[in-house]
């Protein structure tokens, strides 16, 4: 038996005897946010941590692509090369934090703007 056969043998299987299951599953707007583990956060404050998570994140990153080029810049020997790759790799992982920071900074500007106005 061929791959495809198979493939859609196991569909129509699966379609006949487990799809009807999975339809008249009811499912309600309340059941979802604790079957998915977010909690009951309010939305606003949901969006937010993950926003600061992310931008954490890769500010972390940035922070590893820094010190990534100065380990090569330092394993370079001399080799220009390899010192102008290093240069190229750190001004990059800087030119990124500054981006990620400013980010930061414009989020946490509209965040304090939004609850002000909110509240």
């Amino acid at each position: 038996m061929s791959i495809k056969k198979t493939i859609c043998l196991f569909a129509s299987v699966f379609s006949v005897f487990f799809l009807p299951q999975l339809v008249s599953a009811a499912v309600t707007i309340e059941n979802v946010g604790g079957t998915l583990g977010l909690g009951s956060a309010d939305l606003k404050q949901t969006i937010i941590n993950v926003v600061s998570f992310v931008l954490g994140l890769l500010g972390l990153i940035a922070a590893i692509m820094i010190i990534y080029g100065g380990f090569v810049w330092l394993t370079a020997g001399g080799n220009e090369d390899k010192v102008d790759n290093a240069k190229k790799i750190i001004s990059s992982a800087a030119t990124g934090l500054v981006i990620i920071l400013i980010a930061w900074a414009i989020v946490n500007f509209v965040i304090g703007t939004t609850r002000n106005v909110t509240s």
